[in-house]
């Protein structure tokens, strides 16, 4: 993989990824660590051992060791005991929140704190990469969103966008992600307003679609609902809204348009 000096920057990144054979031992290592995927059995000797015998050489290949049971077996000080605690412990971690499967990608400068910022503020794994993607154009709304998260610089941003948008990342997320189950930000910040509002979407967003607006507002703390009803605080209403836009009206639900709603947010 190709290595490049940021501007200002005296050392070379590398820019391979999850499949960069230079860094794979040390990723692999910490995509197993106690604050990523946390997986019993698969300490740093072990996890060096399976990617030098190539049975763990990307992340999703850690989900497909069931599938090496006998070659596992007879691994010298191996037996059916420690096969079947370690793929017990290994199957024991196909759910983990969003916050920990960032950190564990381990994309440089995304620390648990990064994490835990960008699992909050983009609610769901479709969201996030979606959004780095878009962001890799620097006059885009996505990367102005993304720049604005306090903590979130021009340079976290790069490695962020970079690291999604490469080819050989995605490939090994889908690998990973058919393996596993990323769950869902649910925000429960109490110093976001959104804490327990009930939102209705409906019509055309401009900026993001509705799936991505109903996961940004979830990881807010907020209840996306289907109908308007008098439960309902906000309809957001966009282009071509229809029927809930007069039931809210009848009801006396504040109605925002898209750029009011991304204000409310702060975005």
């Amino acid at each position: 993989s190709v290595a490049r000096r940021e501007a200002g920057e005296a050392v070379r990144r590398c820019t391979g990824g999850l499949i960069c054979p230079a860094q794979s031992v040390e990723r692999l290592r910490h995509f197993v660590s106690r604050d990523g995927f946390d997986i019993e059995g698969l300490g740093e000797k072990q996890v060096e051992a399976f990617w030098r015998d190539r049975l763990v050489l990307v992340p999703a290949d850690i989900f497909r060791l069931k599938e090496q049971r006998e070659v596992l077996k007879a691994r010298d000080g191996w037996g059916e005991t420690s096969v079947r605690n370690l793929l017990s412990a290994i199957e024991g971690k196909r759910n983990i929140s969003l916050e920990r499967f960032i950190y564990a990608l381990g994309i440089p400068q995304i620390g648990q704190t990064n994490a835990r910022l960008l699992a909050r503020n983009y609610g769901s794994l479709e969201v996030l990469t979606n959004f780095m993607i878009q962001a890799r154009d620097v006059e885009s709304t996505a990367y102005k969103t993304l720049i604005s998260i306090d903590g979130i610089g021009e340079q976290v941003a790069a490695d962020l966008t970079g690291f999604f948008s490469a080819s050989h990342n995605q490939e090994a997320l889908i690998a990973l992600t058919d393996e596993v189950e990323v769950e869902d930000c649910v925000g429960t910040s109490s110093d976001s307003q959104m804490v327990g509002k009930t939102v209705v979407f409906t019509g055309s967003l401009s900026t993001m679609t509705r799936a991505e607006a109903k996961a940004q507002a979830r990881a807010l703390g907020a209840k996306v609902a289907g109908s308007v009803s008098n439960k309902t605080d906000y309809l957001v209403a966009g282009t071509e809204a229809g029927s809930k836009l007069e039931k809210a009206c009848a009801l006396g639900v504040d109605v925002l348009n898209e750029n009011e709603w991304r204000e409310l947010l702060g975005l």
